[in-house]
């Protein structure tokens, strides 16, 4: 499997917004808030990659999002919170990681003055 940087920062944003909205709901005791960092973490996921990545493979990331989000609560009760959700970020960033940037939608322009490999 390829694994390059733009894929890198894709898998951890994805990750890592599960992370931060756990934290953010937790600081600040407001449910909502987390919330706002996961969704706000899906929404520039999807906008970044929506030009590399086909639409379908985007919906699975979202919807194995979604899936990580009740994962976390579920495993929360036998593992603890902050295990549960570590566990479920993680999972959420490789499923991204395997499915970003493998079919492109468009293909991307090439720089002014490149040579062009189309013939």
């Amino acid at each position: 499997m390829r694994f390059d940087r733009p894929t890198a920062l894709t898998a951890a944003i994805a990750g890592g917004s599960l992370l931060l909205g756990f934290a953010a709901a937790q600081l600040t005791g407001l449910r909502w808030a987390g919330a706002v960092v996961v969704l706000a973490g899906a929404a520039w996921g999807v906008l970044r990659e929506r030009r590399t990545t086909a639409w379908w493979r985007l919906a699975v990331v979202v919807a194995a999002g979604a899936g990580c989000f009740v994962l976390a609560h579920v495993l929360s009760d036998p593992l603890g919170p902050w295990v549960a959700v570590v566990l479920a970020a993680l999972v959420l960033a490789a499923v991204t990681a395997a499915l970003v940037r493998r079919g492109t939608t468009k293909p991307r322009a090439s720089r002014p003055g490149a040579a062009s490999t189309v013939r």
